[in-house]
């Protein structure tokens, strides 16, 4: 199982290249020409969230992209460090008034709409510091070879 491991501080100018290297890593482990493009959104959506999520909490942390392959499956997890927030989808707790801090949860919502439409195996979960999205797409028998 190999994995491609990216941090970046979360800036908005960082998503691109998280993108970018998703794909290429994507396309390497066999995922299907067809989709890469939903890959590329997904990562992109997933990223920009968790860039939002830092921004709006003040947090100086960074953002995690995990890209494991594994044997049937390619497998994304974008990481947030944006601190635990409640329930277990990940979303921002929200305040006595019903909005979270940045008042952007529909912003939020929207991401997660996105992605699971362009995913069919996602979750949304807490991670160690924050937020977590995991996603993942069947890869081929036989992977491109570079």
């Amino acid at each position: 199982m190999a994995t491609v491991e990216l941090r970046f501080s979360a800036l908005p100018e960082h998503v691109r290249t998280a993108r970018l290297v998703a794909a290429a890593v994507a396309r390497r482990a066999g995922v299907d020409e067809s989709v890469l493009d939903e890959v590329r959104l997904a990562v992109g959506e997933a990223c920009s969230r968790a860039v939002g999520l830092h921004r709006r909490s003040g947090s100086d942390g960074a953002v995690r992209v995990a890209l494991i392959e594994q044997e049937k499956r390619f497998l994304i997890e974008v990481e947030d460090e944006a601190g635990l927030r409640d329930g277990s989808d990940g979303a921002p707790a929200a305040d006595a008034g019903g909005t979270t801090g940045g008042g952007d949860s529909g912003d939020d919502e929207l991401g997660l709409a996105v992605i699971t439409g362009l995913v069919e195996d996602v979750e949304v979960g807490k991670g160690s510091d924050g937020g977590v999205i995991r996603m993942s797409w069947p890869v081929s028998t036989a992977a491109v070879e570079v």
